[in-house]
């Protein structure tokens, strides 16, 4: 480990040394070489997900909302309607970007420390048979609260629609596995459960959708048919990739296979939660979401109300002893979150909960 800050955010986050290093070397982005390393990329990307057969990686320049955006611009057409499970941020990013792509996009609901709900979803899609699309966000890190994945891809296929799940923050730790659940777009990136570094985002697309798809998009950049149609035709990326970036997202999926894949990702970042958790209650912060909602991803604390906690010298007495939490809330409540994922174990946690003891003078 190096003298870096430990990163305790939804990502960027803290990655390995020799996840670092895959950047050191450049790239000919249209060289032989590259190209099998985006072929790896691809077939690892699969892999994770178990996708081989049935769905095609398209990994795309750009952060996780890139991602988002273009997949939502590819296979939601003009004549579709897409409805959006919304109880967080991030659902309610989806809706705007639905909004500003001029779709059609109705949404339902939930306050944020709330589940979605299957049999209110169930309904919806009974009531209004011109929805197409359904788009969920496995873990809204909002809260870091986990959306019942099985339960809301078994309704939407019932129906005959199509389920577009956000996997930001579950992807390569959290189970998706395609071969069981059906999920017509799973969309994630490079910088979270993977523990690559940022600046690649990407969906898994079912094949039939995605050949469907030409001419859907309205961006040329983004149009992830396009994309697709490139890789298959000569390997290549439309437009120039982030090399040092693929370089190291490859590495970083060689190690998470190492680890076990998700399953063994997963028990990680578990155990990370479990010493957080019991940590700090016993330093007396209480967690946002009930023990059965919360996902070994990001927790959420609600802030003191003692009225000596102030967030701003408590952030600051942790970056001087070496962690970064997350600096803002996205809770209406007033709370704070650290993240569980990344290069990372508890030795980690049990330091931090040492500093936190010291900042706010705990014995």
């Amino acid at each position: 480990m190096t003298s870096d800050p430990i990163l305790l955010t939804p990502g960027p986050l803290t990655t390995r040394e020799t996840t670092r290093r895959a950047m050191l070397k450049d790239w000919g982005s249209r060289d032989p070489a590259f190209i099998a390393l985006t072929a790896e990329l691809r077939s690892r990307l699969l892999g994770v997900a178990h996708g081989e057969g049935t769905h095609a990686a398209v990994p795309l320049q750009g952060s996780g909302t890139f991602a988002v955006e273009a997949t939502i611009a590819t296979l939601v057409g003009r004549d579709a309607h897409l409805l959006v499970l919304a109880n967080g941020a991030y659902g309610e990013r989806m809706i705007a970007i639905a909004i500003r792509l001029g779709l059609h996009v109705t949404a339902l609901r939930w306050p944020e420390d709330v589940a979605v709900d299957p049999a209110s979803i169930d309904s919806a899609l009974q009531l209004d048979g011109t929805i197409s699309h359904v788009a969920l966000v496995h873990c809204e890190t909002t809260t870091g609260l986990l959306n019942p994945l099985q339960a809301v891809a078994e309704i939407v296929a019932r129906h005959g629609r199509k389920l577009l799940l956000d996997a930001m923050a579950s992807f390569g730790a959290l189970p998706i596995d395609l071969r069981s659940t059906p999920v017509n777009a799973v969309i994630a990136s490079s910088n979270k459960c993977l523990e690559g570094t940022p600046g690649l985002g990407f969906a898994l697309i079912e094949t039939a959708a995605l050949a469907g798809a030409k001419g859907v998009c309205a961006s040329l950049s983004l149009d992830l048919h396009a994309q697709w149609c490139g890789f298959e035709t000569n390997g290549q990326w439309r437009f120039t990739p982030p090399v040092q970036v693929v370089a190291a997202l490859v590495e970083a999926l060689r190690t998470l296979e190492a680890e076990g894949g998700p399953p063994g990702r997963l028990r990680r970042y578990a155990d990370n939660l479990e010493v957080l958790a019991e940590g700090m209650g016993r330093l007396g912060f209480e967690l946002y979401l009930p023990r059965a909602l919360q996902a070994p991803i990001i927790a959420t604390f609600r802030t003191p109300e003692d009225g000596g906690f102030a967030f701003q010298p408590f952030y600051d007495g942790l970056a001087e002893r070496g962690f970064l939490i997350y600096p803002g809330k996205l809770t209406k409540a007033e709370s704070f979150r650290i993240g569980c994922i990344g290069a990372i174990d508890r030795r980690d946690f049990t330091r931090l909960l040492a500093a936190i003891a010291e900042v706010i003078n705990v014995p």
